[in-house]
């Protein structure tokens, strides 16, 4: 197999910067609110951003266009149908960061998948800032961070489920911290995530429970075990230093849970409808959003203006590739240089 070029990506723009000097390790945010608060890729090589672009970029697409048709963007996820196998991802805090207090990009994004007819997760809130976001929302998952505090994270399920949540999960990839003890976000302490945690955690609920940043077989297989309903194969937009490229694993996932009946999701470095195409077609299910969408959500709002061309570009290439509908991706499309 060919090795991983070495590169680097803008987090806003995708745009490849492989031909320029080595970025600082402290690298500038472009957005607004406390340094930290949104994260930014480094472009050192430990970045695990870096090795996702590459592999992303490195994966090419060969034509079947004889019989191709106009295709169907239709999906089906946890019984419910959607516009769209793209989501808009589990992004947090966002109504925190903008000088100008009127808008709140966490409800515009809501609101944004609720006329498109996708599914929307959002992330770490306290209950009172969550129930306001999703007031008149959608249908949406909620994402919990791993507590310390057992009891905080039941009481947020709880909540979740009261407030019409379709999904719950946790971010199993947010127990480190970066000084090689357990995280903590907001003041709040995190803590580890036993197998029996979470096999107690999914039972909380009558809803999908969902293990978020999933990035091994072997933990596929932890989560199904515990009775997961799905998982979002990824690394957390390099929380992982020098982390596996989530597309790179998730075909061996993929078959690892054949037959499981697990809805896959899968994120990472998704800057594009033709990137989402290329998740699709090595296994995920379903493909989560975030970073594409980040400028529209901190600057002009035109967060459906955005999706629109994504779900173009997707559109395109599946018509390109012959893939008439969202359960006919087919991973032999795709040639690694």
């Amino acid at each position: 197999m060919t090795d991983v070029a070495t590169g680097a990506t803008d987090a806003a723009s995708a745009a490849s910067l492989m031909a320029k000097p080595e970025p600082q390790k402290n690298t500038n945010s472009p957005w607004p609110g406390p340094p930290g608060m949104i994260p930014v890729t480094s472009g050192q090589a430990d970045d695990a951003n870096v090795y996702a672009r590459a592999y992303l970029d490195s994966l090419l697409v060969e034509m079947r266009i004889i019989d191709a048709v106009e295709p169907d963007l239709t999906t089906e996820i946890f019984g419910k149908k959607y516009t769209s196998p793209m989501t808009l991802a589990a992004v947090s805090h966002l109504n925190k960061v903008l000088p100008d207090k009127t808008r709140k990009p966490m409800q515009e994004k809501v609101q944004a998948a609720k006329k498109l007819g996708i599914l929307n997760w959002i992330g770490m809130e306290p209950d009172d800032e969550y129930a306001e976001i999703v007031e008149d929302a959608g249908p949406t998952v909620r994402i919990i961070k791993p507590f310390a505090e057992h009891e905080r994270i039941y009481q947020e399920i709880k909540t979740a489920k009261r407030l019409g949540a379709v999904a719950v999960g946790i971010d199993i990839d947010h127990v480190p911290g970066t000084d090689g003890h357990y995280d903590v976000v907001d003041g709040i302490p995190l803590g580890p995530i036993t197998a029996a945690d979470l096999a107690e955690y999914a039972a909380q609920t009558d809803l999908p429970f969902i293990a978020k940043g999933v990035l091994s077989i072997r933990d596929a297989l932890k989560a199904q075990e515990a009775g997961c309903a799905a998982i979002v194969v990824s690394h957390h937009h390099g929380r992982l230093p020098f982390g596996v490229p989530p597309l790179a694993v998730l075909p061996e996932i993929r078959d690892a849970l054949k037959g499981s009946g697990m809805t896959i999701f899968a994120d990472g470095s998704l800057m594009s409808g033709y990137d989402a195409y290329k998740a699709l077609a090595l296994g995920a299910d379903a493909v989560l959003i975030g970073r594409a969408i980040l400028p529209e959500l901190l600057q002009d709002g035109g967060v459906e203006n955005k999706f629109a061309q994504l779900t173009a570009q997707l559109r395109e290439m599946m018509m390109y590739t012959g893939v008439s509908d969202t359960s006919s991706f087919d991973p032999t499309i795709l040639r690694r240089v």
